[in-house]
This record gives C-alpha cells, structure tokens and sequence, in this order.
C-alpha cells in the first residue's frame, strides 16, 4: 500500500475492462480515483464499479475520451493529482503526456516520461536506435520517408532482395512510422501499385497520426509475434522483465485475439531452433535499449521471429498493454503470489521504488489469454452489435475473467467503440495442461444475445477454441 491514502488522487482516463482493472489496482494500493465516462458508456461495468466502491464523485460524464480538455477539465474538478490512460487513447500520446505533466496544475503521468514516448513512439527513430546497438531490426527504411521516389527506390531494392533470395512472391510492407497496433499497414506485392500504396498510406498517417511519415519494409511470412515485458522504476533505474508472450493468433487486421506466456514452449515443441536461446536473445536486447534510453515505467518490447528462428525488432509499446494479466499469471515475485503489473506501473509511475531486482522474479507454468469479442471471424471479423442478454462462465481457480459487461442484466453494446467484451487468463502447468483448461473455460461460456433484426450474437469463441490447439506452433 502507498504511504498515504491522501497523497495522490488518481484519474482513470480510459473506459470498460482496462478502468475496472485500475480502479482494483487503486482499491489495493489504498488510492483515490476518479471515473469518466461518455452517454453511450452509462451501462458499462466500471461506472458501476466506480459508484458502488467510491460514490457519486468518484464518475464524471463527459462527451469523448479522446478531449485532453474534457479530460483535464475533469481532473481540476475533482481534485486529481494524477493521470492513467490506460491503453489506447492518450496512452502513447507524447503531446498529452507532457501537457499532463507541464501544465499549471501538474499531473504524474502513469506511463514513461513524455520524452520517452515521443523517441520510441517513432518507429523509424527506434529501428535506427536499435541499429545503433545492434539489435536486429527488420530490412528497410531506417529514415522518415515522404518522397515517394526515394520510397520507391526502397521498395524496388527490397523486391530484388527477397527474389535473390528464392521468395516466389516477393511482398514489401508500407507502414505509418507513428501508427502502432495493426493501424496504418499495407501489403504491396506488385512494384507498379507501390506508388499509390505510399500515397494513401502517406495520407492516412497525416490524418490519424499528424506524421506523414512512411516505413517501407520487407514482408516477412510465417512469424510469430513475441513480446517483451519492461518493467522499470522512474528515472530509468532498476529495470527488470516480467518474461515473454507469444502473440501470434490475431485477425486480418492484426489485431491480437489470443496470448500465451512465456513466448515459446522448447520443454513440449520441438522447433527448427534453439527456442530457449532465441527468447533470451530478445530478452536482453530489449533490456539492452531499455537501459539505453533510460526506460522508466511499464513498456513492451515486439518481436517477429522467422521459423528458422531469427529475431527482429518490431516496435516498442510504451504502455501497458491489453495482455499484461497473462505475463502477470506467471510470474512470482516473494511475498506476492499474484503478481499485479497494473498495480506495479502504478505504484512506480508515483515514484515508488522497485523493491525487487530480476533475481527475485521468477516464472511458473503457462498462460493462455483469450479476447471475448462479440464478432464474426467467418467474415474477416466483422464486429457484431446489438443486445448481450445472458454472459457466464464456470468459475475455476486457475482462470481470471475481467469484464465491464454486466453479468446481472442485459447489456447493449455500445457502437461507438470496440466490441470487446472480456478478458480471459488460464493458468497451467504446461501447456498441455494450459490447453486443457483454455478449452475447458470456452466450453463452459455462455454468451447469448440478439440484434434488432433478432438475429442471435455471433462471437469468436468457436474460434479461440480450435485456435487453441496449435498455440505456441509454427
């Protein structure tokens, strides 16, 4: 628990499953907290939460999360001396964070140093940082690339490159430099429609990101998609990880839908590499730049791995991530069975210390992470809307489910956001055992529901199961 109850009041700039998890962060760390939340959001679980634990003043209606105004309108009124943005939204907007910070009535930023986000919030700046210390980083672009001529040039060295290298179907990626999560992506697999790629591409990041900013990469097939998980004390001291996850099982959009920890399983796969050495090898690069540029809060490294086991550097997250809780579910620390990483950014982000070094973590089992989407993955996963009547599972001490629906009356899903319904974390010795009970856990879900049109929910279970069965295989 932090010293005082009344040292910080923290506000929760975010919505859904994330605040109802830093609102029981905040419970446990003996914080104060405040809400927000838009109409649409009424019925969601953490207004409730928010009400029924702190009352009428802990929730502020305002009409958009993504109004920093709105946003520190609410914190002025409420007397807040602290921001989490959660993920999404301001959670890797270095602009807010240093208006949070630099303002006339400062707030502690619950994330890295603003600086920190804006370096490593460029893709191109992180791969020439990355080249710097040797990291491997994917062949491409290593500069801001707005010329379309010189983007072009690019692209025809990467086509020539992979067709030397026996490719039959030579594919570049044309990326917004500032973009992140899947968002500002696009295959080219024919030279002569690379120049209206870059153009929209180009365009896309000015409008979304405010950064025309191009990366032209080459197309990488049949990766898996790792993490790192850092975890560091303000000022960049002590900087630890909290292990690896496999992010590979996402949608056309490459939007993740299942995570598993840690990122490989060397001791139940036999894989055409040394799985154990290629997660040290990430492992420690991604220590290596954190200590560089003097990382100081919660942040994950990406990594795609080839099947012959080579790593490359893919982006740096500086938040915390929708699947902190499957790293958390392996890990120990002394003292703490449940490790909490919500609760430890929060804590640190305040300026408390470590009080641990990576001696003191270790890591036991596997974890399996599935996203509960009300979605069509038959139909390149189109979201489904309309009314959740009836959503339980079978209760087991080796799951955790984290939700804003409401499990006591009906719900509409709110068309103005996401479809994501809940989280759900499975613990097992192995993987075998973490299979086991994944499929356990989906097959005792219940989740019913109808549109206007009276047609039943559609959801992704049925997918996650027979996803379930290949995990952590190339």
């Amino acid at each position: 628990m932090l010293k005082s109850r009344t040292q910080h009041k923290l506000l929760i700039a975010n919505r859904g499953e994330i605040a109802v998890r830093i609102i029981r962060a905040c419970q446990g760390l003996g914080l104060d907290f405040v809400c927000i939340a838009t109409r649409e959001d009424a019925a969601s679980g953490h207004c409730r939460l928010a009400l029924e634990t702190a009352g009428e003043r802990a929730l502020y209606r305002i009409s958009s999360y993504h109004d920093p105004n709105e946003v520190f309108s609410v914190a002025d009124e409420s007397g807040a001396t602290a921001i989490h943005p959660g993920y999404g939204f301001f959670a890797e907007d270095h602009r807010f964070a240093r208006r949070a910070s630099e303002r006339s009535r400062p707030l502690v930023f619950i994330g890295p140093s603003w600086s920190v986000i804006r370096d490593l919030g460029d893709k191109i700046n992180t791969k020439r940082l990355a080249r710097r210390l040797n990291i491997p980083t994917i062949p491409g672009s290593d500069k801001p690339l707005y010329d379309e001529i010189e983007a072009e040039e690019i692209a025809e060295a990467l086509f020539a490159f992979q067709a030397d290298q026996g490719v039959l179907r030579p594919v570049v990626l044309v990326k917004a430099s500032a973009g992140g999560g899947g968002m500002g992506i696009e295959e080219v697999n024919d030279p002569d429609k690379f120049r209206s790629t870059f153009r929209r591409i180009r365009n896309y990041a000015k409008r979304q990101f405010r950064d025309e900013g191009v990366l032209v990469e080459q197309r990488i097939f049949d990766f898996n998609h790792l993490e790192v998980q850092i975890v560091a004390e303000r000022f960049g001291k002590n900087i630890v990880h909290f292990g690896t996850r496999n992010c590979s099982v996402q949608s056309l959009g490459r939007q993740k839908r299942i995570e598993v920890a840690p990122g490989f399983a060397p001791g139940d796969i036999r894989y055409a590499f040394d799985a154990a050495e290629v997660l040290e090898s990430i492992t420690n690069h991604s220590l290596n730049m954190a200590q560089e540029v003097r990382y100081d809060n919660m942040g994950t490294w990406e990594w795609i791995v080839t099947p012959n086991g080579n790593p490359f550097l893919l982006e740096v997250n500086t938040r915390i991530q929708v699947e902190n809780g499957v790293s958390a579910v392996i890990s120990r620390l002394p003292k703490k069975p449940c490790v909490d990483l919500i609760s430890e950014q929060i804590r640190l982000g305040l300026g408390q210390p470590l009080g641990y070094d990576q001696a003191d973590i270790s890591f036991d089992g596997v974890g399996i992470e599935y996203r509960i989407i009300a979605e069509n993955p038959d139909n390149k996963f189109a979201p489904w809307v309309g009314r959740i009547d009836r959503f339980s599972w079978t209760d087991k001490d080796w799951a955790r489910v984290y939700t804003h629906v409401p499990l006591d009356r009906p719900y509409e899903i709110p068309t103005e956001y996401d479809p994501n319904l809940a989280l759900a974390i499975v613990w097992g010795r192995d993987l075998r055992e973490a299979r086991e009970r994944g499929g356990m856990f989906l097959d005792s879900l219940v989740l019913e529901g109808r549109n206007l049109a009276g047609d039943p929910l559609q959801s992704n279970i049925s997918y996650l199961r027979a996803k379930t069965v290949d995990l952590l295989m190339f």
